[in-house]
């Protein structure tokens, strides 16, 4: 994951209408045949008095020689106003004065930084502020990814009064960060060690070899996931605060909008994310939750493109060590200006958003639209899981067929073994396209391959794995994943889900396993896909323990996992069931026929 003087002092010193040399006022909305029509004047360290007193500080891009107030965009997060200094030259070369704010304690504002806390009012504020000032019409937009994707469903929580929010990629706090499904990530270290005090340390946020090894290091340790704070050296809040809540709760739903404000949200929403994208849950979750609350008043534009997470705000062809279409590098740019056109100034909506859902069907190389999510999807097929020895292995397969078959497979799975994560650190391959921790000699894991597909196929949306599984412990944590696999042995990684199994009943219901007879286990939050698969690839699913570097670890004790230790490592034995009884089934979204 890779997430608000006076009032007038610093706007007043920029008041454009007596610039000289000023350009023509801007032409018509949405006429760009000229291209940009301002030179930007920046502003630095502009303060933006907060109701408790605190000042926000931001960098003002304004459009130089403009003499009509005009709608006006901010963004607002924790990694320097600097971070948007691409969008600040651009917006305001097209005629929007554009305002980019540090959070409270980070860059050059003042207060103390506490992340999910205090974005709705400051992002409240800082709408006020900005309606105020002389180059602003009254009306006020935002844009930004990640953390400035959340900020603006924060100041969606403080009620800010905003005509429109383009959040990308944001994070559904308490659903998919710093926990996603009720496991927490260990970059949830990485991020305070960026985050922590004032000043931004990119360089060792960025040293991905750094982490894969001091987590491993951790690991090795064996100390409680309570102390990882602590170990890296980083200040106990939030950390301790979050150890206290490891399912989603009060605490959690603070940070996001409630029901009523999702249901009283009725102003132009564009919502972006990837389809290997980590902030891709949450997005969803987000658009999800203001469809269900606020029905048909709900006027949300929803664009899901074959990227990852840094591509939602500047698409490539090539990335992770996968090429898609040139079509899939849309002007990311042009479609904001587009949409702040249509959404503060009556204009046009943007000709790319054709219907309310855009996806991207990669291999087919082409966007395609539909009026919901779900609309994505013309059907699931269902293949069942079987197997006739212990499916154990690429080479020892189980198979995803027509119907159930053969004795439970199992998997032994001892915490304390980590040869998994050791080998995790050599890795340098994408994980879309690497094999290595699949194909490695493994005791926790089960492996199931379907026939080659007869005829290429669209899968779009979201896979369901409903699967009979008996554990000997009390509690264990699990992966699903699925892969597209080629007639020549290569594998392309499509979806994941991760579960714990305490919460096997829900994300709100904890409920140790108290048995040893199958219980089903429905994984329903797989990450949405869009791909053609070829005639004659087939699909492979690996369900296995959920340990390595990226993860909170499980010891299966039953304890509550931030305190479990090495020494309260239990070995579980995980048996999947696929018999006529319990019958196993994997569904595969078919996405809808190609008109």
């Amino acid at each position: 994951m890779n997430r608000r003087e006076c009032l007038l002092s610093a706007a007043s010193a920029l008041t454009l209408a007596s610039v000289p040399g000023a350009r023509p006022a801007l032409a018509k909305s949405g006429d760009e045949a000229a291209g940009p029509k301002f030179a930007p004047q920046v502003k630095h360290y502009v303060k933006i008095p907060m109701r408790d007193g605190t000042e926000l500080s931001g960098s003002l891009y304004l459009p130089r020689g403009l003499k009509t107030p005009r709608p006006a965009i901010f963004a607002f997060g924790p990694y320097s106003a600097d971070h948007y200094h691409p969008e600040g030259v651009s917006l305001s070369s097209y005629g929007y004065p554009f305002l980019s704010v540090d959070m409270r304690g980070r860059g050059d504002s003042g207060g103390e930084f506490s992340p999910f806390v205090t974005e709705s009012k400051d992002a409240a504020d800082i709408v006020d502020w900005i309606i105020e000032q002389p180059f602003c019409n009254g009306k006020v937009g935002s844009l930004g990814l990640s953390y400035y994707g959340y900020t603006q469903w924060g100041a969606v929580r403080g009620d800010a009064r905003l005509a429109t929010i383009v959040p990308s990629a944001p994070c559904f706090v308490g659903f998919d960060f710093p926990l996603r499904y009720n496991i927490f990530f260990n970059f949830a270290s990485t991020f305070l060690t960026r985050v922590s005090g004032n000043t931004s340390r990119l360089i060792a946020y960025n040293d991905g070899q750094f982490w894969q090894t001091e987590f491993l290091r951790f690991l090795e340790s064996g100390q409680p996931f309570r102390k990882m704070a602590e170990f890296f050296g980083l200040p106990a809040k939030p950390y301790e605060d979050w150890m206290e809540h490891p399912m989603q709760d009060e605490y959690w739903d603070r940070a996001n909008p409630t029901p009523e404000q999702f249901a009283n949200l009725t102003i132009p929403v564009l919502s972006m994310c990837g389809v290997y994208d980590g902030d891709q849950p949450g997005t969803l979750e987000f658009h999800r939750q203001h469809l269900k609350y606020a029905g048909a008043k709900a006027n949300h534009y929803l664009v899901i493109g074959p990227w990852g997470h840094i591509e939602v705000r500047k698409p490539r062809a090539e990335y992770f060590g996968i090429k898609v279409g040139p079509d899939s590098v849309i002007d990311m740019p042009k479609l904001h200006r587009d949409w702040y056109a249509f959404a503060m100034e009556g204009g046009e909506r943007p000709a790319f958003l054709k219907k309310k859902v855009a996806y991207y069907v990669m291999v087919a190389d082409k966007w395609r639209y539909a009026d919901t999510i779900e609309g994505v999807t013309a059907r699931h097929e269902k293949l069942h899981l079987g197997s006739s020895g212990n499916a154990d292995s690429v080479y020892n397969s189980g198979k995803l067929g027509a119907a159930p078959a053969g004795k439970p497979d199992h998997y032994v799975y001892d915490p304390r073994d980590l040869s998994m994560p050791k080998l995790e650190t050599t890795l340098s391959q994408s994980h879309l396209l690497d094999q290595t921790m699949v194909l490695a000699k493994r005791r926790d894991q089960f492996v199931y391959h379907s026939e080659p597909f007869e005829q290429d196929v669209e899968v779009s949306g979201f896979f369901k794995l409903n699967a009979w599984i008996a554990i000997d412990q009390p509690d264990t944590d699990f992966i699903a994943q699925i892969y597209e696999i080629a007639p020549d042995g290569s594998s392309m990684f499509l979806t994941e889900q991760h579960m714990r199994a305490r919460h096997r009943e829900g994300l709100r219901t904890e409920k140790l396993i108290e048995t040893a007879k199958p219980l089903r286990y429905d994984f329903e939050n797989f990450f949405f896909v869009s791909r053609l698969v070829r005639k004659d690839h087939r699909l492979r699913l690996v369900f296995r323990a959920n340990h390595g570097l990226a993860w909170q670890k499980n010891y299966n004790s039953g304890k509550p996992v931030a305190d479990e230790t090495m020494a309260d490592a239990r070995t579980v034995t995980v048996r999947l069931y696929h018999d006529a009884a319990h019958p196993s089934t994997l569904s595969i979204p078919i996405g809808q026929p190609d008109a």
